[in-house]
């Protein structure tokens, strides 16, 4: 596959629906999660294959902590990008995502489970402020390349990566580890409420069709713009739109985590 033969969106570069205050706060409240899952982890459970192709908890721990590795120093940052940038061209891939997760995976693979956790605990603060401090003048503009998202290309800003897609991102792969160990997600309206219901407006935009959706759960809630009604689980909206399941209808509407 090409970048050619992928379809390419005409809108505008995304951009956050939350303000920023509130979305290093969201950012700050995830890591701390994600630190109390891990650590309620037993040692059976590391090696328990997760809906990541290829990767049990143990690998998506790892790339969550390189996610905060590249965000933590701009070194980190231009590091990762550009190794990972450079791979994908050379493999002549899309996008490099992929190529970024898997260096992740591959840099920390060497650590202990204990060795991890104490780094996750160490960086997240480092990483909060390194996402914080993204100048304004870079936050508007677009990155260098684009995203697949759902069988097209697409743009970000700098602000949608930071803001959204990086916090996203850790919640997602908390319910992905919850899902493989059987562990409660332990979710709640205050923190997992806001991201869901981020989620969803980030959906509809993308849609832009009528809806009446209720979720259910301590993060759901309800929307009603009119059009055929849907209701289901708060964190399965979540896992379907992020194409961890499968959805009809507007459900098919992929949303990028």
């Amino acid at each position: 596959m090409t970048m050619q033969a992928l379809p390419r969106s005409d809108a505008a570069p995304q951009r956050p629906g939350l303000d920023r205050d509130t979305a290093m706060r969201l950012a700050a409240d995830e890591y701390t999660r994600c630190a109390d899952l891990l650590a309620r982890l037993e040692p059976h459970h590391w090696s328990a294959p997760t809906v990541n192709t290829g990767w049990d908890v143990r690998d998506t721990a790892g790339h969550m902590l390189g996610m905060m590795q590249m965000m933590s120093s701009l070194p980190q940052l231009v590091g990762q990008m550009a190794t990972s940038m450079r791979q994908a061209r050379k493999a002549k891939a899309p996008v490099s995502i992929d190529h970024l997760t898997a260096l992740q995976v591959r840099r920390t693979a060497g650590l202990s489970t204990a060795e991890l956790l104490q780094r996750w605990r160490d960086l997240a603060p480092k990483a909060v402020r390194g996402r914080a401090r993204v100048p304004g003048f870079l936050r508007g503009r677009s990155m260098p390349e684009a995203q697949l998202v759902g069988g097209h290309l697409e743009r970000w800003t700098f602000a949608y990566l930071v803001d959204v897609i990086l916090t996203r991102d850790p919640f997602m792969h908390r319910l992905d580890i919850c899902a493989a160990t059987g562990l409660d997600p332990r979710p709640d309206a205050e923190h997992d409420g806001r991201l869901v219901a981020d989620v969803v407006r980030d959906w509809a935009q993308r849609h832009n069709q009528p809806f009446r959706l209720t979720l259910t759960g301590p993060a759901g809630g309800a929307w009603d713009t009119g059009g055929e009604p849907i209701t289901l689980d708060a964190l399965d909206f979540c896992r379907i739109v992020s194409g961890r399941g499968t959805g009809t209808g507007l459900l098919t509407t992929a949303v990028p985590f």
